[in-house]
């Protein structure tokens, strides 16, 4: 591929340059070898710019830069960072054009989401690919599993994850589109048949600075996508509703708590699952739902997978059938043990993530909800008293420990988690994850549920820059089976 293939269509480049040959793209001055193209781009703590002429000593094939430096092969572009994913999907032959891309924003559930749409469809025979929080299936399995961040990857190994569905025959990807993603503009080359909006709550304001910041994060998502399905029981949902409505976006909304176009009565929440009736308002249908995964919160989700199926073309009744078929997505309100006591894990990491989550648990729990929960360093710190009394509402004994403290210090993290919890509220704390999930396990009596908050389907604990093997699904079965309980 040449300069001038590679910016048809994107850029203007000098006749003197168009016939140089281009081997790749990349924005890492640490990939740069001979004959790839250098995409300067400025962030927090590094500014690409201050190093293309060295790369072009390397033998960068041309540095591409927003800020003019007067260096030989440079092309000068308005927003380098915006134009680097455009650059890659030509570089890549365009993958994209062989698959339907659809995407969840939100702060809670987007993994919930798009693990239920991938559920639906393979029910239904077709191959599909997930990008998220859990890692990636390109539509063979689970082959690139997270080590850690990011929910979105960079834009480079993104486009090479597309470019590998598109050549094995996927033809569906359902991706989590995190805010810093959409601020990144790391889809900006795309076009998504269908997009969802889950909710909005505190969280990554350290990254965004504001809520409304975040927000407008999110809703560009849905200046990219065919049809918008939002659930308006959010309050920035009923705002990118009216949003879409403003500016020709075709949407529908959703509802568990009111009239929406599709909206929920006569739920039914047990502890393993939930029945509903689903009514399409426009068609006057309703529809009996169950789904495998119990909580309000669950049965947004679940709507909001089955109506993203429905605008690939799939018969809505049959999403809705496929929901019953799906057991659950890992980490997400899932039963490690269900016997004299109950363990549940979940990723609930954020204040709203923790509400819905015990407020859920709360009513089935037959004796003593224990809250096992930490925050995360070097994220939004003004969530953390929140954390504690929040889980201070529900829990009857909280066990206050460490969930990737990062380079902060986790006592630290800890004694801001507790000031938020009132006087009066029994709780223990311990920096080791390890001794709090074996003091929590040991306490537990008949009756009692264990709530494993924060880790998910995590196996590691971010401790400095070293990821910590920590898998809290395999401690909780292996102190079960030295118990003799399975």
């Amino acid at each position: 591929m040449t300069l001038s293939e590679l910016f048809s269509g994107i850029a203007e480049i000098s006749a003197e340059m168009a016939d140089i040959e281009v081997k790749g793209v990349t924005s890492d001055n640490r990939e740069v070898q001979d004959g790839f193209v250098y995409v300067c781009i400025k962030g927090n703590s590094f500014d690409g710019h201050n190093v293309a002429e060295e790369m072009l000593s390397k033998g960068a094939a041309a540095v591409v830069t927003q800020q003019r430096l007067g260096l030989e092969r440079e092309i000068n572009v308005e927003n380098s960072r915006r134009l680097y994913p455009e650059l890659l999907s030509a570089f890549c032959g365009r993958p994209t054009q062989k698959l339907k891309l659809c995407a969840v924003t939100g702060t809670n559930g987007k993994t919930t989401a798009v693990n239920l749409c991938a559920g639906i469809l393979r029910t239904m025979g077709e191959q599909v690919g997930v990008i998220g929080t859990l890692g990636t299936d390109t539509g063979m399995g689970l082959q690139y599993a997270h080590s850690g961040p990011p929910t979105t990857p960079e834009p480079r190994k993104l486009y090479s994850l597309f470019r590998e569905m598109a050549d094995i025959g996927t033809r569906y990807c359902f991706i989590e589109a995190s805010s810093q993603a959409l601020a990144q503009y790391r889809f900006a080359a795309e076009h998504f048949t269908t997009a969802a909006f889950t909710n909005l709550t505190q969280d990554h304001l350290d990254y965004h600075g504001t809520m409304e910041e975040y927000y407008l994060a999110k809703r560009s998502l849905f200046d990219m996508c065919g049809r918008a399905v939002l659930n308006i029981d959010d309050e920035y949902g009923r705002r990118t509703a009216e949003y879409c409505r403003e500016n020709g976006i075709d949407c529908v909304t959703t509802s568990v708590n009111g009239e929406a176009d599709f909206y929920t009565e006569q739920v039914n929440l047990s502890p393993s699952g939930a029945e509903f009736w689903l009514t399409d308002k426009a068609a006057k249908k309703t529809y009996p739902v169950r789904i495998s995964m119990t909580g309000l919160y669950n049965v947004s989700n679940a709507i909001q997978a089955a109506l993203m199926c429905s605008a690939l073309g799939f018969p809505l009744w049959r999403c809705l059938e496929a929901l019953g078929e799906i057991k659950g997505v890992g980490g997400r309100l899932e039963t490690l043990y269900d016997g004299e006591y109950t363990i549940i894990r979940d990723y609930a990491h954020t204040p709203d993530g923790l509400e819905k989550l015990l407020g859920t648990l709360k009513p089935v729990a037959e004796g003593r909800l224990i809250v096992l929960f930490g925050a995360a360093g070097e994220r939004d710190s003004a969530k953390r008293p929140m954390m504690g009394e929040i889980c201070s509402r529900y829990g009857d004994v909280l066990v206050v420990t460490s969930d990737n403290p990062a380079h902060e210090d986790a006592q630290s993290i800890i004694d801001m988690v507790t000031a938020g919890i009132p006087d009066g509220t029994e709780y223990v704390q311990f920096v080791d994850r390890g001794e709090a999930l074996r003091y929590a396990l040991d306490m537990l009596r008949k009756g009692d549920m264990l709530a494993l908050c924060g880790k998910g389907h995590e196996d590691y604990q971010l401790i400095g820059s070293e990821y910590v093997p920590f898998d809290e699904k395999v401690l909780t079965e292996k102190y079960l089976k030295e118990k003799g309980l399975i």
